[in-house]
């Protein structure tokens, strides 16, 4: 191929009118031509050299040259043939150092103008001093206004300068449009270099004809004024002038011009406009794209590596395609700048196949510096690209909703434990299908584990890795759209206050984002509910709740007290288990069978309106194998409230809600199908389903017409109740009382309010029905008949003292003044000599630096206002009378309470107390998660647990122990069983051995229940549900709690309900008012406040004697169910009955398990304690009024008081039978009623 000198020497050689003609040749074809005529150089230089000796010849030659040599890569356009390219090359070096030149030079004349106006200014200066200060002033009077006038022309230069400042440096909207502006235009220059790096190194262009070469121009006229923009903002204009993009402007604009001037374009170091690559990275944070420290550092990274790899290739080119200018330009090579672009990598890489590689001198030798920078560069920057590419958050995405589907959000304590125990039951096969996307948003990317558990759900569960404090990862997963927002906290946390915080900093921060997302969160401590109510958006009314674990957990223990086992017959009823079947007759089988049943909610049919409570509670049990144990209640105001076996006084409205244990969801909707025209002869439960019947809602006559017949108990068509007058006012009560909020109760409220209006046609027996009363002007029937929870009793009546405070300021707890620690405090020789029974004994393991667990809530159960105040258990705390001091705070509005400073592990203590005669001892610790080694957290309460059950008694006080087997019926007084009307309750007999003491353990890891029985043959890998301490009610974990998540979000209401049977009648108000004084705040009797006692409250009733005793010995647990609903009001759900009851052998083990909602044929054993929840009695409390008062008043007054009996009370109480005699005859008829 023929290079720049060869062409030149053939036309030096020829005439002037080769020249010409090459010229013209050049000028018409010098863009259309190819590379791949090379091959000819050679002919076509003999071809010249022939033309000087032939004159024949040389007008032929001269035609071959003009279609020849333009095929060559450079084309000399001149008249002489020669190449232009050091005008492009020194125009730009003219123009850098030029400008150099002239910057330095004026620093030089400013630096000597300072030096020399300097020593001006010290003679001047001297001059005041020896000429004094008058003449000093007129010496400096015309100096002053130099520097006046120099300071005016320094004010408009710095204004001019600021502008140009503020337009470059992207701080309004104006500059930030000009930088992205410059460095889309110097990308765009990039793009036309990519472009004419096809052509020849040079080549003749005419301006006005070449389209890339005019808007090559505009581009670097914008560049010229820019840069003139760069310059004036320019604080020190030499280092300005050596910047990379100074030079850039420098080496790529000048030449422009002088393409233009010369008709000829020379590629030359354009290359140099990819350097502008650096910034794009500056760029994108102008748009506000990039925000992170690592998206910047990558763009950083890769914009350096990607510039520098491009411009050293187009340096690559030139040289190369160029060859050396010592050299004559003969030993160039054809590359094309991609090629070049693969040489430079493969020379950065090391690899250096040798396919390309540089011919020319000053292509080497920039490879060889080149290659020590290259390589560097490539080998860290590099593997730091592929480090923050493999670090980029793998679940950084952002959430698609699924139209039709809702999606959840699960946030907080993110683990496999936590998020596989939260699937579990929230994904269980028993609930209907659940078309719920499960989003989970956490900081920390998942182990494998755990992402391993979200691929096995990948169907319903994303996650993302982010912070819910953070707006941006908020709208990443679409939270103003999720259905819910529910975080997890960490149960096991050495700081429970301090991830209560935390949680609570995350609701803020949902709150704020929107408002009106429905959040369910975890909370560990009690008194850091109080918190949330400070959020304005948070509200429970909208399906806002929080899930406080210590005050559950405490409550379940607290149940246990009353009713042994009931915290795992709740537990199991809230959470999903899956049916196990088991063909051995063990107690397994019936225990598991008890495990399926889970707690649903449902709608009752319409066919159920106008029915008492109990009614539909037995004919549900019956023939819809359900079991009915609560309703949502709407009063008339329609607040809605549950109302846990309400008893008979209640009827169904219309849309009721009721509350079920059953085996799955589609049992319960039984309930919903259940048809009394298709269903009635129905025996199979199963066959009840949806029918075809049309149900129109009865009309407000028939309504009422239906429900004054129930009350009379005639048939609709035999009662005279319904007027004519009342149902031509029809119309009036349909605009009173819309069809869809009224319930039965008050339709037959306004019809008798009608009747009243009319002249009646009716008897005044009719007028009466109401127990014999007459209705008053301040009594409405419907509150006489329908609600008797306003109704106080006879002792509630009297207990309406206005100078005495029982009971807390909502009537829901019992209530003392203040006592001073040390008035509670026994010693063990106190302790000793009181003799304590039926008590509660608490062991408590802390210390002054431990975090509280809220014992608040363990004895807020035993002291709801539903008991009597002889009733109470007494409640002796064992432990460290430091940590005792700080929760006291939130103890000493409770009545007897009393502590034994000390130890649990002390035998000596557990004596003093009377372990071996309490209803139940309850193990507890502060300090266990305080050990980072879980399988040693639990230590304390295991060693507690085997100390007690080690320990031996004698049974010398046999005598004055308290019946602790069971609660009894209205009517049935065990303490003096001869004058009740319900005889024989079962005694229970002297413990010697401390492993029949009732215990109940709290443990943190669920594993070390292994530990706690050493009898029984658990694996250590079986799950808590399934151990036989589980089973047995005597050992618990906060783990069970868990389900309680997925529970709430599905039913708000399940929530409610556990809180009501747990807690003893916690409620929002009272939190709010704990939220305010952190305790309890006494109040007087009131009949509203008296009217909250009327709640029903779990018990124990026993088999062995007494009115179930015929049903006892191989009865049905569907005839005791029925009758202890008919006669008593009791709602049967579950047994506790003993594990070898099942042999046929008997056995000394006095081990229990809990058997939930057994079916209606099972078969029971006299040894069996019945679950039951009862009414509350008014009038149990009257034979106990005078002790329970003298009692009461005395409570601080000594602290050897605070015992539950004393050898003096039980002496009296020989003498009360007689006095009570007329009041247990009326117990009896009310009984038997």
């Amino acid at each position: 191929m023929a290079n720049g000198g060869g062409g030149g020497g053939g036309s030096s050689g020829g005439g002037g009118g080769g020249g010409s003609s090459l010229r013209m040749s050049s000028n018409i074809h010098a863009n259309h031509l190819s590379l791949d005529a090379s091959s000819s150089s050679s002919s076509s230089s003999s071809s010249s050299s022939s033309s000087s000796s032939s004159s024949s010849s040389s007008v032929h030659e001269p035609k071959m040259d003009a279609l020849i040599i333009p095929v060559t890569m450079e084309v000399p356009c001149d008249s002489r043939g020669q190449r232009m390219w050091w005008a492009f090359l020194a125009s730009s070096m003219v123009t850098f150092f030029g400008g150099l030149f002239i910057i330095l030079l004026w620093r030089t004349l400013k630096y000597l103008w300072t030096v020399c106006c300097h020593c001006g200014g010290k003679t001047k200066e001297a001059q005041k001093i020896n000429n004094g200060s008058s003449q000093a002033d007129g010496t400096l009077k015309p100096v002053d206004e130099k520097e006046e006038a120099v300071a005016a022309e320094v004010g408009w230069m710095t204004s001019v300068k600021d502008w140009a400042g503020v337009m470059i440096s992207a701080q309004t909207l104006t500059g930030r449009v000009l930088v992205v502006l410059v460095f889309a235009l110097s990308i765009g220059a990039l793009v036309i270099y990519f472009i004419d790096s096809s052509n020849p190194i040079e080549s003749c262009q005419n301006f006005y004809k070449d389209f890339t070469l005019q808007i090559d121009m505009a581009f670097n006229v914008f560049f010229l004024l820019y840069f003139g923009l760069r310059f004036i903002a320019a604080n020190d204009k030499l280092w300005f002038w050596l910047e990379v993009n100074s030079v850039v402007d420098f080496f790529t604009v000048p030449p422009v011009f002088v393409s233009v001037y010369l008709n000829r374009s020379w590629l030359g170091l354009r290359f140099l406009r990819a350097l502008r690559l650096i910034q794009f990275s500056e760029i994108l944070q102008f748009l506000n794209i990039l925000k992170t420290s690592n998206s910047i550092k990558l763009v950083n990274l890769l914009s350096i590596f990607i510039s520098t790899w491009l411009t050293a290739a187009g340096f690559i080119h030139l040289v190369e395609n160029s060859g050396d200018p010592w050299e004559n330009f003969q030993n160039n090579q054809a590359l094309t700048y991609w090629e070049c672009v693969y040489l430079l990598m493969v020379t950065m890489s090391t690899v250096g196949y040798g396919d390309v590689y540089a011919k020319t001198t000053l292509g080497r030798l920039f490879m060889v510096f080149f290659i020590l920078g290259g390589l560097a560069m490539f080998a860290s920057y590099v593997p730091e690209i592929i480090e923050l590419i493999g670090n980029r958050k793998k679940y950084g995405g952002s959430y698609s909703a699924v139209s039709g589907r809702k999606h959840i959000v699960v946030c907080g304590h993110i683990t496999l434990e936590s998020v596989s125990n939260f699937l579990k039951d929230f994904l269980h096969k028993d609930r209907d299908d659940v078309n719920v996307e499960i989003v989970f948003l956490h900081n920390i990317s998942p182990n494998l584990e755990l992402e391993a558990l979200f691929k096995r759900h990948f169907t319903q569960v994303e996650f993302y890795q982010g912070s819910v404090l953070n707006p941006h990862d908020l709208a990443r997963v679409k939270i103003e759209s999720a259905d819910a927002c529910l975080i997890l906290a960490n149960k096991y946390c050495a700081d429970p206050d301090a991830e209560d915080a935390s949680n609570i900093m995350r609701v803020i921060s949902i709150k704020n984002y929107h408002p009106k997302i429905r959040i369910i969160t975890q909370m560990l401590q009690y008194h850091n509910k109080a918190h949330l109510l400070n959020i304005p958006s948070w509200n429970w009314k909208e399906g806002d709740d929080a899930i406080c674990l210590a005050e559950l957990k405490l409550g379940f223990i607290a149940q246990s007290c009353l009713a042994q086992g009931l915290s795992t017959m709740l537990a199991n009823l809230f959470s999903m288990r899956s049916f196990i079947k088991i063909e051995e007759d063990t107690w397994q089988k019936y225990y598991l069978e008890g495990v399926s049943n889970e707690m649903y909610t449902e709608y009752l049919s319409s066919a159920f309106v106008g029915l008492s409570f109990p009614t539909v509670c037995e004919l549900c049990f019956v023939k819809l194998k359900l079991l009915m144990i609560a309703i949502e209640y709407k009063s008339a105001n329609r607040e809605s409230r549950i109302l846990i076996n309400p008893g008979n006084h209640l009827k169904i409205q219309e849309g009721t809600l009721g509350f079920f244990i059953a085996s799955d969801a589609k049992e319960v909707k039984r309930a919903f199908f259940y048809c009394k025209a298709c269903h009635d002869d129905i025996t199979d439960p199963k066959r009840i389903k949806k029918c075809g019947c049309k149900r129109p809602k009865m009309s407000i006559y028939k309504r009422m017409r239906r429900a004054c017949c129930f009350d009379c108990g005639r048939s609709e068509r035999d009662c005279s109740c319904m007027s004519g007058r009342v149902r031509g006012n029809v119309d009036t009560l349909e605009r009173a009382f819309p069809l869809s909020s009224v319930s039965v109760n008050d339709c037959s409220t306004s019809f008798r309010a009608f009747e009243d209006e009319q002249p009646s046609t009716l008897s005044p027996k009719k007028k009466q029905r109401n127990g014999g009363m007459r209705n008053s002007p301040n009594t409405s029937p419907k509150l006489m008949r329908h609600d008797p929870l306003l109704i106080p009793g006879n002792d509630q009546i009297d207990n309406m003292d206005s100078n005495v405070k029982k009971y807390d300021s909502t009537g829901m707890f019992h209530w003392c003044a203040p006592k001073e620690i040390e008035k509670v405090i026994l010693t063990r020789s106190e302790a000793a000599m009181t003799v304590l029974s039926g008590h509660v004994v608490v062991c408590i393991f802390g210390d002054v630096s431990s975090a509280l667990i809220g014992l608040r809530n363990l004895v807020m159960p035993l002291r709801a206002s539903n008991f009597h105040y002889h009733e109470l258990k007494h409640i002796v705390f064992v432990g460290s009378i430091e940590y005792l001091k700080r929760e006291w705070e939130t103890l000493h509005n409770f009545p007897k309470v009393s502590i034994l400073p000390g130890t649990p592990l002390s035998r000596a203590d557990l004596r003093a107390v009377n372990i071996n005669l309490c209803d139940m001892c309850v193990i507890l610790s502060a300090n266990q998660n305080n050990i980072d080694d879980t399988s040693l957290q639990d230590k304390e309460c295991i060693l507690a647990s085997l100390n007690i059950k080690s320990m031996q008694f004698d049974d010398s006080i046999g005598v004055l122990q308290a019946n602790s087997q069971g609660f009894t019926p209205p009517g049935m007084d065990r303490s003096s069983p001869d004058n009740s009307p319900v005889h024989g309750m079962l005694r229970q007999p002297s413990i010697t051995t401390g492993v029949n003491i009732p215990i109940i353990t709290e443990l943190v890891n669920d594993t070390n229940v292994q530990f706690l029985d050493q009898d029984d043959d658990d694996d250590p890998d079986t799950e808590l549900y399934l151990t036989q301490p589980f089973a047995c009610g005597t050992a618990f974990a906060v783990s069970v709690l868990d389900s309680l998540m997925s529970a709430t979000y599905f039913n708000d209401n399940i929530l409610t309900l556990i809180r009501t049977l747990v807690t003893g009648g916690a409620t929002p108000e009272l939190e709010a008012l704990i939220a305010e004084e952190n305790a309890l705040r006494g109040g007087y009797s009131t009949p509203q406040t008296l009217a909250n006692r009327d709640r029903c409250r779990v018990a124990q009733l026993a088999l062995l004697d007494g009115p179930f005793a015929d049903l006892g010995d191989g009865g049905c647990y569907g005839d005791l169910f029925c009758k202890a609903l008919k006669t008593y009001n009791m709602l049967c759900f579950g047994i506790y009955r003993l594990r070898d009851a099942h042999l046929s052998t008997p056995s000394q083990c006095t081990k229990r398990y809990v058997i939930t909602n057994p079916p209606y044929e099972f078969e029971l054993v006299p040894t069996d304690l019945i679950f039951c929840l009862m009414q509350f009695d008014h009038n149990a409390g009257q034979s106990r009024a005078s002790l329970s008062h003298s009692s009461h008043s005395s409570q601080s007054s000594s602290k050897k008081s605070s015992s539950v009996h004393s050898i003096p009370s039980t002496a009296n109480r020989q003498n009360r039978p007689k006095s009570r005699e007329s009041r247990d005859k009326q117990k009896k008829e009310m009984v038997y009623r």
